[in-house]
C-alpha cells in the first residue's frame, strides 16, 4: 500500500482521528472504565492481545478525538487546515497522503460499486496536495453513509492492521520491545507515517538509535523508549499542526516514568489538558 511516506499523517488521526489538540472539555466519557480485571493469560501478551489492542486504540482516540470511544469515529471527516486535505476515519486517513486512497480502493475491492467508489479518479488526483477537487460535500456525505456499511468499517480495520498497526508492533518486537514500546511505535507511526525520512516513524526510530541502543542490542528499554519520544517530540515541533506534544509527556511519558512497560491498567493520562483513565482491561 503505498503512502506518501514524507508527509505522514496527522495527529488529532492518521492515522489521525484528526481532532487533535481540541481541548474538550472532559466529559463522564472520558472516565472510562473497563468490567474484566487483568489476568495471567494476558499479562505480557503484547499489544497484539485482543484485550490489550482495544486499549491501544482508546489511548490514541483519546489523542486523535478526545474520547476514548474509537467505534463511533468510523463516520469522522473534515478538513483540519494542516495541509493533507481531508482526514477521517478511525486512524485519521488522509486525501492528501495516500491512505485514504488505498482504503477506498480496499473497500471497492471488498464491495464493488459502494457510494465512494465512484470518487477514486478525484483521490488519485488530490494524493500528494490539500486540495479538494472532485471531493467536497458531496464526498463528504457519501463518507459518512459509507461508515453504516460494516463492510466499510472492516475495511478501515484492515487499513489500519496493514498500514500501522502491524508494522509497528512488528518493529517493536524485533526491537525488544514490551508491550508499551509497543504503544509507542504504533501511536507514532499513526501520526507520522511509516516512512524514513527524519519527521516520519522510520526517521525518528533511527534518531533515537543514535542515541541509545535497543534492547534487541544489548540496551536498556527504558533508556531507550525515553531517547524515541525524545526524537518524536522534536519531530512533532517541526509542524504547527502537531506542536502540542501532551500526547508524548502527559500520556506516553507518565506510563514509561512509572515502570509500566507491560502497559497495564489502571491507567491514568491526560491529552490536550483533559484527564482520561483505563481501570481495567477491556
Amino acid at each position: 500500500m503505498a503512502l506518501l511516506a514524507a508527509v505522514g499523517l496527522l495527529a488529532g488521526g492518521g492515522t489521525s482521528l484528526a481532532l487533535a489538540g481540541t481541548g474538550a472539555a472532559a466529559t463522564p466519557q472520558h472516565q472510562h472504565q473497563h468490567q474484566h480485571a487483568v489476568t495471567p493469560a494476558t499479562a505480557g501478551a503484547g499489544l497484539a492481545d485482543p484485550h490489550k489492542k482495544e486499549m491501544a486504540m482508546e489511548l490514541v482516540s483519546s489523542a486523535e478525538n478526545s474520547t476514548l470511544d474509537w467505534k463511533s469515529q468510523y463516520k469522522y471527516i473534515e478538513d483540519i487546515g494542516d495541509g493533507r486535505g481531508y482526514t477521517a476515519g478511525i486512524i485519521g486517513f488522509c486525501s492528501g497522503t495516500g491512505d485514504m486512497l488505498e482504503l477506498v480502493q480496499h473497500y471497492t475491492d471488498l464491495e464493488p460499486g459502494n457510494g465512494l467508489a465512484k470518487y477514486l479518479p478525484a483521490l488519485e488526483d488530490v494524493n500528494g496536495s490539500d486540495s479538494h477537487a472532485g471531493l467536497g460535500s458531496a464526498f463528504v456525505s457519501a463518507w459518512k453513509t459509507a461508515a453504516k456499511d460494516p463492510v466499510f468499517q472492516q475495511a478501515q480495520n484492515d487499513e489500519r492492521d496493514d498500514v500501522y498497526f502491524d508494522p509497528a508492533v512488528n518493529q517493536a518486537k524485533s526491537d525488544g520491545l514490551g508491550t508499551l514500546g509497543q504503544f509507542i511505535y504504533y501511536d507514532a507511526i499513526v501520526m507520522h507515517g511509516p516512512g524514513n525520512d527524519p519527521v516520519s516513524f522510520g526517521g525518528i526510530r533511527k534518531t533515537a538509535m543514535k542515541k541509545a541502543k535497543t534492547p534487541a542490542q544489548g540496551g536498556n528499554e527504558t533508556t531507550y523508549l525515553n531517547a524515541f519520544l525524545d526524537a518524536r517530540k522534536a519531530a512533532m515541533k517541526t509542524e504547527d499542526a502537531h506542536d502540542d506534544t501532551s500526547r508524548v509527556d502527559t500520556e506516553q511519558r507518565p506510563f514509561l516514568q512509572a515502570g509500566n512497560l507491560n502497559l497495564d491498567p489502571p491507567l491514568h493520562w491526560k491529552t490536550y489538558g483533559d484527564p482520561y483513565q483505563i481501570l481495567t482491561l477491556p
